[in-house]
């Protein structure tokens, strides 16, 4: 397994694996044992980036969440893992009561929310110090001033390691670390949006962002990665879960428009040139970007993880990587 570096302090700073581990549904849609099964799969192969967030799966039950942390705390407390794994945990679209989502009634992102979540997260996954910790969604009722000096103050108690941002229009992320610097506090150093090499419609409103698609790794959060070479970009649904292999998981709303059937043609043209799956050839394609992309993928069984395993070793030619760049 290859690592790069996340973090510039070198108090903070991690080295991770390229690969990294969603956790969303261990806990709740994925058994106790399965998930055992597949985080020790991933870390016998050399993985020690894992995801996860303080609402996780609160749609499952109608509950809150917090079912994925509490697996992992159960996980690393059996298996004696320590500081060697790095778990990346979020707060801020925690519903409020259950039964709620994080549209209508999210937690929000408050100082005295981010103590207080922070807190609980550190119990349900049995740490001292979060590894890496995410402003989940945006709260544009809370001056971004208090969440800097919030997030800021974590890390200054020793409480996190790590900040990062998630879900967030990319001028509010550059206000918030333009304030951190200008104050000398530490500011997001990861970010964490969906990013495959199907790219969406980003016009098309949701609940959770009625101007359009803010969780999006669009053109100009590219350009702004590029810009800033201290910052790494944690790509979530990278295989669009399961649509690209899958007959039953039909492609979402904002990818039907006439460019992916090009895009989806030329991923299919590498993977037989390549003997490899559609999914291995977008995890290699991220991997191997000259920019600092981790591809974040989710695993309901190991044979699924083992098939993200592969393309760790997967590389693909110049010209094969021109073509996906190109179409």
């Amino acid at each position: 397994m290859r690592h790069r570096t996340i973090g510039s302090a070198p108090a903070t700073r991690r080295e991770v694996s390229v690969l990294a581990l969603g956790a969303m549904l261990f806990g709740s849609r994925t058994d106790e044992d399965t998930s055992f099964a597949i985080l020790d799969r991933y870390v016998e192969a050399g993985g020690n980036f894992i995801d996860t967030s303080d609402n996780y799966a609160f749609w499952t039950d109608g509950g809150q969440g917090g079912q994925s942390e509490e697996l992992l705390g159960r996980w690393r407390r059996s298996r004696g893992i320590g500081d060697e794994v790095v778990i990346a945990t979020k707060l801020g679209a925690r519903p409020l009561a259950p039964g709620t989502g994080f549209v209508d009634n999210p937690e929000g992102l408050s100082a005295k929310v981010i103590q207080e979540s922070a807190r609980r997260s550190r119990e349900r996954l049995g740490v001292e110090r979060l590894d890496l910790l995410y402003a989940h969604i945006e709260d544009r009722t809370v001056p971004v001033e208090e969440t800097v000096e919030a997030f800021a103050g974590l890390v200054a108690e020793g409480a996190v390691g790590l900040l990062g941002v998630s879900n967030h229009a990319v001028w509010r992320v550059e206000r918030a670390r333009a304030l951190a610097a200008a104050a000398g506090l530490p500011g997001y150093e990861v970010l964490q949006y969906q990013h495959s090499h199907l790219r969406p419609r980003t016009d098309m409103p949701s609940g959770l962002f009625p101007e359009g698609s803010l969780g999006h790794a669009g053109a100009e959060l590219l350009s702004y990665l590029r810009a800033e070479p201290g910052l790494v970009l944690v790509a979530y649904s990278p295989l669009l879960a399961g649509a690209y292999t899958r007959a039953d998981k039909p492609l979402r709303a904002d990818f039907e428009h006439p460019g992916t059937p090009a895009r989806l043609a030329a991923l299919g043209e590498v993977a037989r040139e390549a003997g490899a799956t559609v999914n291995q050839v977008v995890l290699a394609w991220q991997m191997g970007s000259g920019l600092p992309i981790v591809p974040l993928v989710g695993a309901s069984s190991v044979a699924q993880l083992e098939e993200s395993l592969a393309a760790v070793d997967l590389e693909l030619t110049e010209d094969q990587r021109a073509r996906l760049d190109e179409v």
